[in-house]
């Protein structure tokens, strides 16, 4: 016990905690952030990275130890995300100062990696001023910015374990890199133009690659590569470019010619390109932009976000993109510079102002293919697409795409989880055993999930590629090993033929595959997105394209009374046959033809559908529909609205996924103020029991036939038509909750990406008194299946993991 000298105040006993901090705690300045609120509190002590999070010894007078642990999570550096903090009371040991000690291997993973981050407003300061040593850096980073998850090996977070580990820092950095007071104290991936990472610009020589497939870039032109490259952009070249997750290959999106032949080159189809642009300046006239786009374009993520364009748009000299980049969409796709090398390659620190201003960045790979991430792969793979590469040696341990949002309703709504999001994990309402759910064959992203945590995996992409299968493998393997799960079971689509879900069962080693029905699953996302415990059901509309049925058709017109235990199937599109499969979702006109003949409607030669066939097909087509060849029926929402996009003459034949669903929509925006249309209807079959309620489509497609022949416009069919289907789903809901009880609706599927329909149906639900849930940061497509698949399979229900029915 300490005395005190007589009249003075007793001397207070000194107080020792040991703390553990969990979260995203690693890579993004936590340890010096610590170091500077002991150091500032005059606590002694040290801290460190272990694989169980970040550990602090902290001792002084019991007050300041107290604020040091009250102050760790509200305080904590703006990219850190404090989940846990765990206190205990240890011996005290006198001493004086604080220190960052080297970090301890070792023990259960249960620190989270970060995702990467847009370069920040100081180090962008820094690379445009000529006066910092860091001036024109390509590789400019600090604790507040730069790649964080792709270039993560091992845990814990240190530079040896990075990509970085190759590049020795000078004594510059190295004193930055020691220096508490600095930005990039312990930042990990800094560097500078005397020990970081080299950019270099090859380009190709005239004539076929040498024989073996050997690279054909061999030549490096004189000068500075920013320049050099920028340069052969304005004169209509296509680069690959190296990013943080992957090549892009890029061009310049105002010159028609460059975007044709990248469109040629990539055998794109129609498909939109992502753009980026150089300030949000340049974007204002083209499209509308709110207060959440902007934050999203000018954010930490920096996604791909779709915006709306603007009727009449006059776009700033130098800045109007070519109609090639994104015809027949009615959004336009922007992001803003997220590394040093986009904001150099769009004019930042530029002497001349010739470069381009917007330029086309779309993922680096061959259609089908996941995006290239090796050098040496970008030289061959890339061969045929670029005429130059842009090239850096810091190594992608993992690929990962770049995210695509929307904002609908106010709110955000993610297309594509992945740059920028990968690895956080998603907060779960139920307890999961440690598991692995696959997710589906198109646009795939599997889940890992343990405790009350989900980790998405960035975007692998569709699975009928082997590279796509091997990418997947490796990402597993590698997010396994960062997040410390070692899945006991996994889940699949219960589609028989999906290749994912044959890739699980190839992989099982013993653990249980549990099956998952695709639309319950879709079902599941959305209830554990939104954080519902599943102790009620929900009325589920699972709208997309394609879903396997334990029937065997094939579903995607779904009304699920649904939990996280199982569903029952309430309601339904009508049945139609899907002739030829995969055939019918390419030329959406034998999809209208299908349903014509379904509704007991005449092929009229007068409409457009017909006209696109020709007459040689439309004999095989009409034999095929009549005898049932090759014609597996079908529920699917995304194929009735292929069947009125042919219908009304807007898209014929698909080059991309949804392509008719996307310019249906387009032509909606541009219909005046349509009144409801009450012929745009549905006919519900006889109610029988046990059975699901039918929803007939062939009066709607009766009156879409008339307006059509009748001359009415595209626009006006194209709103009726998306009036008429959120009708259906009020109309749907209500007898659902009349017969359940049940008053929460789940708007999920890939058809509610459609933020006009998405739009109509919460708007309608919420006046007939439902609770509405729809997705926000998990995809409501098929990259969000995964979420879904695990809290079904893997949810802990006295002990035991359940299947889905």
């Amino acid at each position: 016990m300490t005395t005190a000298r007589p009249g003075t105040a007793p001397a207070t006993t000194p107080r020792r905690s040991r703390v553990v901090v969990r979260g995203v705690v690693q890579g993004v300045g936590f340890r010096p952030f610590v170091h500077a609120l002991a150091t500032g509190l005059h606590l002694s002590g040290h801290v460190t990275n272990t694989a169980d999070g970040v550990v602090a010894e902290v001792e002084g007078a019991p007050e300041d130890v107290a604020a040091f642990c009250a102050r760790l999570a509200p305080d904590a550096p703006p990219l850190a995300r404090v989940e846990s903090v765990e206190t205990a009371e240890v011996t005290a040991s006198g001493g004086s100062g604080f220190t960052i000690v080297p970090s301890h291997r070792g023990g259960a993973v249960r620190t989270l990696v970060p995702p990467d981050t847009a370069t920040c407003d100081d180090c962008l300061a820094e690379l445009a001023d000529p006066f910092d040593r860091r001036h024109l850096h390509p590789f400019i980073t600090c604790t507040h910015c730069g790649p964080r998850f792709t270039i993560v090996t091992s845990l814990p977070y240190d530079r040896i374990h990075t990509t970085m580990a190759g590049f020795p820092m000078c004594p510059d950095c190295a004193r930055e890199y020691a220096d508490p007071t600095d930005r990039r104290f312990h930042a990990q991936p800094v560097a500078c133009s005397r020990c970081g990472p080299r950019l270099r610009l090859v380009t190709a020589p005239e004539g076929p690659a040498p024989a073996g497939g050997a690279p054909k870039a061999d030549r490096r032109p004189d000068g500075d590569p920013i320049a050099v490259a920028r340069r052969m952009l304005t004169a209509g070249a296509i680069l690959a470019v190296k990013g943080l997750g992957g090549y892009h290959l890029a061009c310049d999106a105002t010159n028609p010619d460059a975007v044709a032949e990248l469109r040629r080159r990539k055998a794109r189809g129609d498909k939109p390109f992502a753009m980026m642009a150089a300030d949000p300046a340049d974007i204002e006239p083209l499209v509308h932009l709110g207060t959440l786009e902007r934050e999203l374009l000018t954010g930490g993520v920096r996604p791909v976000v779709l915006l709306r364009r603007r009727e009449n748009a006059r776009p700033r000299q130098g800045a109007a993109p070519a109609r090639e980049v994104a015809p027949g969409s009615p959004d336009l796709g922007f992001m803003l510079p997220y590394t040093p090398v986009h904001h150099l390659l769009l004019g930042l620190g530029a002497t001349d102002r010739e470069g381009p201003r917007l330029l086309v960045m779309t993922s680096g790979n061959l259609s089908g293919q996941p995006i290239v991430t090796d050098d040496a792969e970008a030289l061959t793979r890339l061969g045929e697409l670029a005429d130059a590469w842009l090239l850096h040696d810091r190594p992608i341990h993992v690929p990962c795409d770049d995210s695509v949002v929307r904002v609908c309703d106010g709110e955000q709504l993610t297309l594509r989880r992945s740059r920028g999001y990968a690895p956080l994990p998603v907060a779960l309402p139920v307890e999961v055993v440690p598991a692995l759910a696959v997710g589906g064959d198109q646009k795939n992203a599997f889940c890992l999930g343990a405790g009350r945590q989900a980790w998405l995996s960035a975007h692998i992409g569709d699975m009928d590629d082997l590279a796509t299968q091997l990418a997947l493998g490796s990402a597993v393997q590698q997010l396994e090993s960062v997040t410390g799960v070692r899945p006991g079971l996994l889940a699949a689509d219960r589609h028989p033929a999906y290749r994912s879900a044959r890739w699980a069962r190839d992989r099982s080693a013993g653990r249980p595959v549990v099956p998952v029905q695709h639309h319950h699953a879709h079902v599941a996302a959305a209830m554990a997105e939104n954080g519902l415990d599943g102790t009620g059901p929900v009325i589920g509309v699972a709208f997309d394209g394609t879903g396997y049925g334990p029937d065997g058709a094939v579903w995607g017109g779904e009304v699920l009374i649904a939990d996280y235990a199982g569903f029952r199937r309430f309601a339904h599109l009508a049945y139609v046959p899907l002739p030829g499969g995969d055939a019918a979702v390419r030329r959406p006109y034998r999809m209208a033809l299908a349903h014509l003949w379904a509704a007991g409607l005449d092929a009229d030669p007068a409409l457009p559908c017909v006209t696109a066939c020709g007459s040689e097909e439309l004999s095989v087509l009409k034999r095929q529909l009549a005898r049932g060849l090759n014609c597996v029926p079908t529920s699917s929402t995304g194929r009735l609205f292929d069947a009125v996009s042919s219908l009304a003459g807007v898209c014929h034949r698909a080059g991309y996924e949804a392509q008719a669903a996307i310019e249906l929509e387009a032509e909606a925006l541009r219909a005046p103020a349509v009144a409801e249309d009450g012929r745009y209807a549905f006919r519900f079959g006889p109610r029988r029991a046990g059975l699901p309620l039918t929803a007939d489509p062939a009066p709607l497609l009766a009156a879409v036939t008339a307006d059509v022949l009748d001359g009415t416009p595209a626009a006006v069919v194209a709103a009726r038509f998306h009036h008429a289907v959120a009708r259906l789903v009020r109309a749907l809901c209500a007898a659902a909750r009349e017969e359940t009880g049940v008053e929460t609706v789940a708007l999920t599927g890939g058809v509610f990406v459609n933020a006009v329909l998405s739009t109509a149906c919460a708007e309608g639900l919420r006046k007939d008194g439902f609770a509405v849930l729809r997705h926000r940061l998990v995809p409501p497509n098929d990259g969000g299946l995964a979420l879904g698949q695990l809290v079904v399979a893997a949810r802990v229900t006295d002990g035991a993991a359940p299947g889905s029915p």
